[in-house]
């Protein structure tokens, strides 16, 4: 029988692909997370929101990847790479709100071999006003561990369908809490592996291979360098040069899940931190206006549901948690 462990080639027929035992068990696990998803949020307070698919700015800070223009009745618009703006811009109705995002990113044709790679695909959006890093952690955390508890409990045929045995979550479901390391000591640990990272910079796709490998749980790397992320992920005021920002990596080699930290909510600070990534603030006049008449400090992420997804499902690649794929560089419907 087809399992999720082997290694197939993106589809081009989608009846072939929405048909397969595999498809369906990770689509079906993808539904009983998201059910979790939104009962542990709603439960503490959150509200969801349904995002912007276009908009005339989106976030810069996709590495690498491409924005998609369209014709906004003769304005220049963007589809959504991210909803980060527009979290920070909702907490102006709500101290906290989540959604489900659509994203669009035309990444490099050499991430159509990472198996971590969508052009198009969905994240867990969290935002929460007056909230520290440490506080968006234990959020995202808990999201992550009670997503994985319910399929654990409620979809057990599923996991066995695709071969994964649920004694590879023992460690993440022990209540011990995932680690937490800095972006430094990863560095150290990669060149102590032989890896040319480098220091100041994200680190990179085979990097996260390599430390997602030698974890038994999922980790956070912190405290990333200025200039590695974009405008609006808060500097550390005790320690220049730091951000207070986070990546929530998976074990067994499945690489980052999560992105977030705290936000940049001065209009002086903003401005300058978008001159300094090369980035015009004419552009973002919407933004900065609401900025200028004040947005609550905050702090958020983004988990990757399609990663997330395979991470849960042991899928070799993450176009098996999708039911319509759109894999970089292969053209489908």
């Amino acid at each position: 029988m087809e399992t999720a462990l082997e290694t197939p080639t993106p589809p081009t027929d989608p009846r072939a692909h929405l048909a397969s035992p595999v498809t369906r068990a990770a689509l079906r696990i993808q539904h009983v997370m998201l059910e979790g998803v939104r009962q542990r949020l709603s439960e503490q307070g959150f509200t969801e929101l349904l995002p912007p698919v276009i908009g005339p700015v989106t976030d810069p800070g996709a590495r690498g990847a491409k924005q998609v223009d369209v014709d906004y009745y003769g304005h220049r618009y963007k589809l959504m790479t991210s909803a980060i703006l527009y979290k920070q811009a909702s907490l102006t109705a709500f101290d906290k709100i989540f959604c489900v995002a659509p994203n669009v990113r035309l990444e490099p044709l050499e991430t159509s071999s990472t198996s971590r790679h969508l052009a198009e695909f969905h994240q867990i959006d969290v935002e929460i006003a007056g909230a520290s890093r440490e506080d968006a952690m234990a959020v995202a955390e808990g999201v992550v561990e009670h997503a994985v508890r319910r399929v654990v409990e409620r979809a057990p045929h599923e996991l066995d369908a695709l071969g994964r045995n649920p004694d590879a979550f023992a460690a993440l479901l022990s209540g011990t809490g995932f680690e937490r390391r800095t972006h430094a000591s990863a560095v150290r640990d990669l060149h102590a592996m032989g890896h040319p990272q480098n220091a100041d910079a994200e680190i990179d796709w085979a990097g996260e291979a390599l430390l997602s490998a030698k974890a038994d749980l999922p980790f956070f790397l912190t405290d990333y360098p200025k200039g590695s992320r974009g405008f609006y992920d808060k500097e550390d005021p005790g320690h220049p040069g730091r951000l207070r920002n986070f990546d929530l990596l998976a074990a067994e080699g499945y690489g980052e899940l999560c992105s977030g930290g705290e936000r940049e909510h001065d209009y002086g600070t903003i401005i300058a931190r978008m001159r300094e990534t090369g980035e015009n603030p004419a552009k973002y006049a919407w933004y900065l206006k609401m900025v200028r008449e004040g947005i609550p400090a905050s702090a958020g992420f983004g988990i990757g549901l399609e990663r997330l997804t395979r991470y849960v499902c042991g899928a070799h690649s993450v176009w098996q948690a999708s039911a319509f794929p759109k894999v970089p560089g292969t053209v489908t419907p």
